[in-house]
C-alpha cells in the first residue's frame, strides 16, 4: 500500500512508517525532468540553494519555489516535480522517501500520535499536496540521526528508528504549526530561529555573523529585526542567556568557578567575572556562597 502524509482516513487505522530510500546528494548545474514517486518525499537543503517545480496534474500549471539552506519541502505521493540547480553553486540535499503501512509493533501509530498531539492531527488533515517550511535548526538533526540509524541497521525497523521517526513527524507538525501561526510576519520566525540557535550554541564562541548565517539573513538586517521584536540586541540576549546558565551552574552544580566561563562560551575568565558582576551585582563566588549559606541554614 502506498500512501501520503495527508490522508485523514489514517485516523481510522494504525499505520506505521516504512522508508523506501534516503540519501545525501550534492547537485551542481543540474536540471531534472518531471517525475513522481509512489511515496512521500522530504527534500531538505543542507547548503546552497535550488529550485523546485511542481506540476498540477489537472491543469499542467507549474508552481516554482526556491529553497535555501535550512529550508525543506514535503511532497505528497505522485506529485510531479523536478529539481533545478543553476551554475551559481552546488546544492547539498538530504532526501527521505517513505509511506505508512500496517504492521505489528508496540510503537505509536500515526493515528495514536495524532490523538496525543493536536499538531500532528492538524498536519494529517492538511489538504495541500505539498508543504514548504523553514527549519528552526531542529529538524535536520532528527533527519540526520534517522538516516545514520537506518544506515547502521539497513532499512529494517528497530527501537531507535521507530522513536526517531515519531520525533520526525512531531517536529514537522510543530514547525508547520509555527509557520502557519506566524505566516503573516516572517520576522517572528527569524527571531525564533535565532533564539533557538543561541540556546543550542551558547557554549561556543558565536557572534552575530554566525547567528545571521544560521538563519540566512544579513547580520545588520537580523540585528534590526531582533531589536524591533524584543527590544534588545542579539548580543544582549546572548549575554543574558549565558549569565542565566552561569547562575544555574553556580547554584546547582559543583563545577569549578574557573571552568564555568568555558561552559557558557566566554573565553576569558576575567571578562566572565566582570560580565557576571555587571549582570547580578555579585561576583561568581559570592553568588555561589549565598546559596551554600542558605542550604546550610536550612539544614541546621
Amino acid at each position: 500500500m502506498s500512501g501520503t502524509l495527508f490522508k485523514p482516513e489514517w485516523m481510522a487505522g494504525d499505520l506505521y512508517p516504512h522508508v523506501f530510500a534516503y540519501y545525501f546528494k550534492q547537485w551542481a548545474d543540474y536540471s531534472m525532468s518531471f517525475h513522481t514517486h509512489d511515496s512521500i518525499e522530504i527534500m531538505y537543503v543542507i547548503s546552497g540553494g535550488c529550485g523546485i517545480e511542481l506540476q498540477d496534474t489537472t491543469t499542467d500549471a507549474v508552481r516554482a519555489m526556491t529553497l535555501k539552506k535550512g529550508e525543506f519541502v514535503i511532497l505528497d505521493a505522485n506529485v510531479p516535480h523536478r529539481l533545478i540547480v543553476d551554475e551559481r553553486g552546488p546544492c547539498r540535499m538530504l532526501n527521505v522517501e517513505f509511506d505508512f503501512r500496517e504492521r505489528m509493533t508496540a510503537f505509536p501509530s500515526m493515528r495514536q500520535l495524532a490523538l496525543e498531539d493536536d499538531f500532528v492531527a492538524k498536519l494529517i488533515t492538511e489538504p495541500s499536496s505539498y508543504l514548504f517550511m523553514r527549519d528552526p535548526s531542529e529538524l535536520y538533526q532528527v533527519l540526520k540521526s534517522l538516516v545514520i540509524e537506518l544506515d547502521s541497521r539497513g532499512k529494517s525497523n528497530n527501537v531507535k528508528t521507530e522513536l526517531l521517526f515519531a520525533q520526525l513527524i512531531v517536529t514537522i507538525a510543530r514547525i508547520y504549526s509555527d509557520t502557519m501561526a506566524k505566516g503573516v510576519n516572517p520576522a517572528d520566525l527569524y527571531v525564533k530561529q535565532s533564539i533557538e540557535y543561541m540556546h543550542h550554541n551558547y557554549d561556543q564562541d558565536i557572534q552575530v555573523k554566525d547567528i545571521a548565517a544560521a538563519v540566512s539573513l544579513h547580520p545588520g538586517y537580523l540585528h534590526r529585526l531582533f531589536r524591533a521584536q524584543l527590544g534588545k540586541s542579539l548580543t544582549g540576549y546572548l549575554t543574558e542567556l549565558r549569565m542565566e546558565k552561569a547562575k544555574m551552574l553556580l547554584r546547582e552544580t559543583d563545577v569549578a568557578i574557573a571552568d564555568i566561563c568555558d561552559y557558557v562560551g566566554v573565553g576569558s575568565r576575567q571578562y566572565f567575572h566582570a560580565m557576571f558582576k555587571k549582570y547580578t551585582n555579585q561576583t561568581p563566588i559570592a553568588y555561589r556562597n549565598s546559596f551554600n549559606t542558605s542550604s546550610w541554614t536550612a539544614g541546621g
